[in-house]
């Protein structure tokens, strides 16, 4: 079997996700990483067009509201809802013809060298995870289908505490081993918003063969932009009684503390 060299195929006037950008559920849908990851670049894309990025993204926040077809072309379009000189606000949607399936609006803050005393950081730096990619390597092979998908054939997961059969909180460091789009080296914002979306998956505390606990959004707060190939989650996921939980990962790299990536989840029986 030949695999795709890329989560997506870009042309003129519209994107196609390949097999690699699957999820576990469906064949028939992407997993909410390589979509995160391709909202990302596209506001990257329109902070950079007709002249200087406004400085750094601070917040990100990705709604999956449809499934995302796999292996269709899809249409992307972007926007500058507010420009600034200190605060910015870009935002990007994705289409299957005329409907909706996901969009993200990001919060850009200015870029300065702004000396902030050592110990104010201090907190910013959680012991436990290692280096970047240090931890065992484990491939989760789970789906409700045969064949490649995101979570087994795309990207490499090394878990530092848990693991996939581990119900619980979990750390792991988590690499691309494609790039989102051919020839593109995946820029930080990218790897990370493709990482941030496991946090629901790797740190589930219900029985996946009795519960589904999908998640329709992701929002992540960062506070710079991220270095290296490798991105650290420690995640611990909480329910209520009501079918609503949530998902909380703190984000690393190779320089620490990185940032904070929270999921709404929709819980269900099977």
């Amino acid at each position: 079997m030949t695999l795709p060299t890329a989560l997506f195929e870009v042309h003129a006037d519209t994107v196609t996700p390949t097999a690699l950008s699957r999820g576990p559920w469906d064949p028939r849908h992407c997993h909410g990483g390589p979509v995160s990851a391709l909202l990302a670049r596209a506001v990257e894309h329109a902070s950079q067009t007709g002249g200087e990025p406004p400085g750094q993204i601070g917040r990100l926040t990705i709604e999956l509201t449809r499934p995302v077809p796999v292996e269709r072309a899809l249409t992307l379009t972007t926007e500058v809802e507010r420009p600034g000189r200190k605060v910015s606000l870009l935002a990007a949607v994705l289409r299957d013809g005329d409907t909706e399936v996901a969009r993200v609006r990001s919060l850009w803050l200015r870029d300065d060298d702004v000396p902030v005393p050592a110990e104010s950081t201090a907190g910013t730096d959680e012991p436990g995870m290692g280096t970047a990619g240090s931890g065992r390597l484990e491939r989760s092979t789970w789906a409700l289908t045969d064949g490649p998908a995101f979570h087994s054939h795309a990207c490499e997961h090394r878990f530092v505490e848990g693991g996939w059969l581990h119900q619980g909180p979990a750390a792991v460091w988590i690499r691309l081993t494609v790039p989102v789009v051919d020839g593109e080296e995946p820029s930080g914002l990218q790897r990370t918003a493709a990482a941030a979306d496991f946090g629901n998956g790797v740190a589930g505390a219900l029985p996946i063969e009795q519960f589904t606990f999908i998640n329709p959004d992701l929002t992540i707060h960062l506070l710079r932009p991220a270095v290296g190939d490798w991105i650290g989650l420690r995640s611990v996921s909480h329910y209520g009684h009501r079918g609503a939980g949530l998902a909380e990962s703190a984000l690393f790299d190779a320089q620490g503390r990185l940032g904070r990536g929270v999921q709404t989840l929709l819980v269900a029986p099977r």
